[in-house]
């Protein structure tokens, strides 16, 4: 089973070798928190305005509604800090020479691991 994790290397930083399973790994954790975090905003905000509402009460209702436009917030700082960070090293891959994206710079090794192990120069 260990060979099968361990088949393929990524070239990392000048000569670094790491497995193939570990950007693959990193990128889905990534996906996730992309795909959660709005999933659970709404989740969330729904059992606590329901809950509220189902109280009746006017500042219990409030107090839910500032506590859902936090989340929000919080949300929306998750998911664009990740889709900014991928961005930034996605541009600056994109400049990198050929010999340098050859010899596993640090900035293919980072979009490696954000994107997954399709970007990556496999050795």
């Amino acid at each position: 089973m260990l060979q099968v994790l361990a088949a393929g290397y990524v070239s990392c930083m000048n000569g670094i070798q790491i497995p193939t399973i570990l950007p693959n790994v990193v990128h889905t954790a990534v996906l996730l928190i992309k795909i959660a975090v709005p999933i659970g905003l709404v989740i969330f905000g729904m059992m606590d305005l329901g809950k509220a509402v189902m109280a009746s009460k006017e500042d219990e209702i409030k107090k839910a509604q500032q506590l859902f436009i936090k989340r929000i917030i919080a949300a929306v700082l998750v998911f664009f800090v990740v889709s900014i960070v991928q961005l930034t090293f996605s541009v600056l891959n994109s400049s990198d020479t050929e010999d340098e994206l050859k010899a596993g710079g640090i900035n293919n090794c980072i979009d490696c691991f954000l994107n997954g192990s399709k970007k990556c120069s496999a050795k």
